[in-house]
């Protein structure tokens, strides 16, 4: 009995290798998606990034400018308020000198003549008192206001020393005369106060410390 040849089985191994085709197929695809979504996201985080960094930018610039713009909006304002109370201060020093008129006039008529004045002379001495006063107000309501330095403590930012007074009974520095009156206007000095100064007497600290230890004294005395 002769033996039959048989046919080569080819059927199983197509299967399989088309299979196998269709698996590195999706796997190639798979990885080219993967791929393509790593690029993506690379991208996107780029754009993001970018983004951020140029919101970061415009945040910066829009905060300096809306600090420069209150900046600018704050020394209008001031600006304003300066002009008001400083624009008449060319005016309010012509005026004084109207002012300093009125009271020397006054200061040439001594106490005891304004006592015994009558008629048309008194009458003449009350209407110049009341129009200094009238002018002092006026001068306050605008924001001038008369420096009254005398028995205080000279202070350079408001006196100007004309001469020294040898006076030991007030302490050394103490203003004991005042030549010509002293003006500010808001809180800046219109004309600083013409004085006389103590010289001779204790100093200020000094006479504050006898005073202090006098106190103690008499509190003891009277325990």
């Amino acid at each position: 009995m002769s033996e039959q040849k048989r046919a080569p089985e080819t059927g199983g191994d197509a299967s399989e290798n088309g299979v196998n085709a269709g698996v590195n197929e999706a796997t190639a695809e798979a990885e080219a998606l993967a791929t393509a979504d790593q690029e993506i996201a690379g991208d996107f985080a780029a754009e993001k990034q970018r983004l951020e960094a140029e919101i970061a930018s415009l945040k910066d610039k829009f905060l300096r400018a809306f600090a420069e713009a209150e900046n600018i909006r704050r020394r209008a304002e001031k600006e304003v308020v300066d002009a008001k109370t400083y624009g008449i201060a060319s005016f309010a020093r012509d005026v004084l000198n109207v002012a300093d008129d009125l009271a020397r006039a006054l200061g040439t008529v001594d106490e005891e003549a304004k006592a015994t004045a009558d008629g048309a002379v008194k009458g003449l001495l009350e209407g110049l008192e009341l129009t200094e006063r009238g002018l002092v107000k006026a001068l306050e309501k605008h924001g001038i206001r008369k420096i009254e330095p005398k028995g205080q403590k000279f202070d350079p930012n408001l006196h100007q020393a004309m001469f020294e007074v040898p006076d030991p009974s007030v302490p050394s520095g103490t203003v004991v005369q005042v030549v010509q009156s002293g003006y500010v206007i808001g809180e800046r000095v219109l004309r600083p106060a013409m004085v006389g100064v103590a010289r001779g007497g204790p100093k200020a600290e000094a006479a504050a410390s006898q005073t202090s230890d006098k106190d103690k004294d008499k509190e003891a005395g009277a325990a």
